[in-house]
């Protein structure tokens, strides 16, 4: 992407903008409430999707112009290990490790799973038990995310091997609480809300967050595909920045209530819970949303790079360090990011 890339009049104006009902997919609808995206010239239409899988299909094969994505996948499609071989890129991080990891209740007592056990603890009482002959079905939400890695990282404390053979189910998101309580899995990790549900529906335990097991890397970011970047580069500075000034807006913004009406308005929020209610998790969630991207929300190579080294690690692809920068790159639009960063401070 060329640095020569000016805020001028954008190439497309109307714009379908997939997400997952997840509590960081909260800048996109602060954004369009509150006109952040026709203020940039652009008429954006909310689409959810169902699953991960069908997401990133639909982002693909240009059904979707952009979506709040899986950070992994990015490294899947520039390996080639995505089944659609379409490069996807992202200028705008939208939150940070932020996953957690629930078992059953039933588990944690059987198991005597406390709550200040440490993530080793919690995983090697869960392995001493599946290595007494018990099935322990497990979940996350996507093959190529930050929630696979967690979970086979935090077995790996416990015991390696075990951590690279145990299977595991995929489940979107928004079925994770439904699986557990039909008992169909055990525990899974997942995004916000649905840890939150799930425990206060009885059904579960938070044993241990993604932020205790694995580096601060990007979660979810803006993606888009190389194509869709390359022939809509006004466009895309004018979304990102749309979505830039929302997550400051939510950094900053003093009255939690808007938004907390906002997730519950698009079902990422189906429970009761609030000031009043069940107030100590209202707090926290607050918390997290307040607090998704730091600083200026800039995708980093970094990160990128541990992804593919996780996949390379879990998955059993196959790339040499050069390869593996060279790819990560590609999936970064800085340019972009720092356009629309500009913009706003405009």
């Amino acid at each position: 992407m060329s640095h020569l890339v000016e805020l001028k009049k954008v190439e497309k104006t109307k714009l379908q903008l997939g997400y997952i009902p997840l509590l960081d997919c909260i800048a996109l609808l602060w954004a369009k409430h509150r006109g952040f995206f026709d203020d940039a010239g652009l008429d954006v239409t909310l689409v959810k999707e169902a699953s991960w899988a069908s997401l990133r299909d639909r982002l693909a094969f240009g059904l979707l112009d952009a979506a709040h994505c899986l950070s992994a996948m990015l490294p899947a499609a520039a390996a080639g290990a995505d089944q659609t071989g379409i490069a996807l890129q992202t200028p705008l991080v939208l939150s940070e490790n932020r996953a957690f990891i629930s078992l059953s209740q039933k588990l944690c007592y059987e198991l005597d799973i406390q709550q200040h056990d440490s993530a080793e603890t919690s995983a090697k009482k869960l392995l001493s038990h599946i290595k007494q002959n018990h099935t322990v079905a497990l979940a996350h939400v996507f093959k190529h995310s930050i929630h696979h890695y967690c979970l086979r990282e935090w077995l790996a404390l416990a015991d390696p091997e075990l951590a690279q053979s145990i299977s595991m189910k995929t489940l979107p998101p928004p079925y994770m609480v439904e699986a557990l309580s039909n008992h169909l899995i055990d525990g899974f990790c997942v995004g916000e809300p649905w840890n939150t549900q799930a425990e206060l529906q009885g059904l579960s335990h938070i044993v241990c967050s993604s932020q205790d097991i694995i580096p601060n890397v990007a979660d979810k970011v803006l993606a888009v595909t190389q194509e869709w970047a390359q022939q809509h580069p006004n466009t895309l500075v004018a979304l990102t920045g749309a979505i830039l000034k929302a997550q400051q807006e939510l950094r900053e913004l003093e009255d939690f209530a808007p938004i907390w009406q906002l997730l519950i308005e698009f079902d990422v929020i189906q429970f009761n819970c609030s000031t009043e209610v069940h107030v100590e998790k209202y707090y926290t969630i607050q918390n997290i949303v307040r607090n998704f991207v730091q600083d200026s929300a800039e995708p980093k190579l970094s990160d990128f790079e541990w992804l593919f080294q996780q996949m390379q690690k879990w998955n059993g692809s196959d790339q040499d360090v050069t390869f593996v920068t060279h790819q990560a790159q590609n999936c970064l639009l800085l340019d972009i990011h720092h356009i629309a960063l500009q913009t706003i401070k405009q």
